[in-house]
């Protein structure tokens, strides 16, 4: 059996991960910024604070809620030259436009020493700003996601001053769960300088860990209501049942369903409506959570709770595509897939004559990407495993079960963490006993 690697023919060569940046040229910045115009200028509102005297190189940290969030910061940063660390995925059949156009290549979820390399090639040679997406993927319910914690560390080696991107309405306007159907909501984008050099010379990696997360906190649905945004689009709810999945009602996950402004729960028929001001408003009886977010994170305690009772656990079979390049999607058939506190995320499948396992552990994913409409291959759900040198994109045979996956694997790492730092506290408290 093959660990982490999958029996391709010969002639099928992995992407090469240690490319070295290109500089973005000069008419793709043109390009980009004339598109950009044209989609969302008219809409968009730019404020930018603390940010008198900068000027390129700068570290760009922005919140990631839509495609829409790259034409903001094109927008956001002309005349300067960018550079983005993109996604492999996005750099599908396009692999040279998009070094050209000065985008890194990385794998989700994983740990790529040479981008350390790279970004400091950017701002120290190239004189480019550098945009990172920390986050990782689009925002499902449009509030800050996890974000990894070496993001202080990666920034106190950079030393460039940092600037926090944070679009508001991004998410309102194209919903990572109805992302093709926009709505007509207007674009309001802070650029803000958050830390200087001189701070980043200062700060541990802990403060600036802090600084930065703090900068990059966002709710939009407290946005819409704050800001009087309605939201009169007939379908503004249909998709949001593969996010809230759960009916706070009966409980029962996975039977929750949407329709026009309506959600509801096939399982006990409760329902609610989406108002335009993006609150739900049950049609008969209780609301329980008329703040979607707060749904949401209910539903985060509820795995929180199944995982610290030893109750949590996925198990099923998924048509699994993998992309060791940007040239094509191999599809490898059937596979089994499971996630655990134990074991972590483990594909096992058979290609090409030989069995294949591919295996993330809890402790080295702090999060995972979900679709819930796939683009590349299927328009279906489903959610990308990668390793450093392929990425695994796996359809579950039961609907509606990635945003879980997700919550999950987030909450699986930071029990691990919080059982890290008992043990390392542990250690502490016992050696300081013996000096005693």
């Amino acid at each position: 059996m093959l660990l982490n690697k999958v029996n391709y023919d010969k002639k099928i060569k992995y992407h090469n991960m240690q490319k070295e940046p290109k500089k973005q040229l000069l008419i793709f910045k043109w390009i980009t910024k004339i598109f950009s115009d044209i989609s969302i200028k008219k809409r968009l509102r730019l404020e930018k604070i603390n940010m008198e005297g900068v000027k390129a190189p700068y570290f760009i940290i922005s919140n990631h809620m839509g495609f829409v969030d790259l034409e903001v910061n094109a927008l956001a940063t002309y005349p300067a030259r960018v550079s983005h660390i993109a996604t492999l995925e996005g750099h599908y059949r396009r692999s040279l436009l998009m070094e050209l156009d000065g985008c890194i290549g990385k794998r989700k979820f994983t740990t790529d020493p040479h981008l350390i390399t790279a970004c400091e090639k950017i701002l120290n040679k190239f004189g480019s700003v550098l945009t990172m997406y920390p986050e990782a993927r689009y925002s499902p319910i449009g509030t800050t996601a996890i974000l990894p914690d070496s993001l202080g560390q990666l920034i106190k080696r950079l030393k460039h001053d940092v600037v926090v991107l944070v679009h508001h309405g991004n998410y309102l306007f194209s919903p990572f769960w109805d992302w093709r159907r926009k709505r007509d909501v207007p674009l309001y984008t802070t650029m803000t300088r958050v830390l200087t050099k001189a701070d980043i010379e200062e700060k541990t990696p802990e403060e600036i860990q802090k600084t930065v997360t703090d900068a990059l906190q966002y709710d939009e649905y407290k946005y819409q209501k704050d800001n009087g945004i309605r939201i009169t689009e007939p379908y503004r709810a249909e998709g949001l049942h593969k996010v809230l999945y759960q009916c706070p009602i009966c409980n029962t996950e996975y039977e929750m369903y949407t329709e026009g402004a309506i959600l509801g729960c096939s399982h006990c028929g409760h329902k609610w409506e989406l108002t335009e001001l993006g609150e739900l408003r049950a049609l008969d009886g209780e609301t329980v959570f008329s703040h979607p977010p707060t749904w949401y994170e209910w539903q985060r305690a509820n795995v929180r709770k199944e995982i610290e009772e030893g109750r949590y656990s996925f198990n099923d079979e998924v048509d699994v595509y993998s992309l060791p390049n940007t040239k094509n999607f191999i599809e490898l058939g059937k596979a089994r897939l499971t996630h655990s506190m134990e074991t972590g995320f483990v594909i096992e499948g058979h290609y090409n004559g030989e069995d294949y396992k591919i295996s993330r552990p809890v402790a080295g994913m702090y999060g995972v990407h979900i679709e819930y409409d796939y683009c590349y291959i299927r328009s279906e759900e489903c959610i990308q495993i990668s390793t450093m040198d392929d990425t695994f994109i796996c359809y579950p045979s039961e609907k509606n079960r990635v945003t879980k996956l997700s919550i999950a694997t987030e909450e699986l790492y930071k029990v691990k963490q919080e059982e890290k730092k008992a043990k390392r506290e542990a250690r502490l408290a016992k050696k300081a006993e013996k000096q005693e």
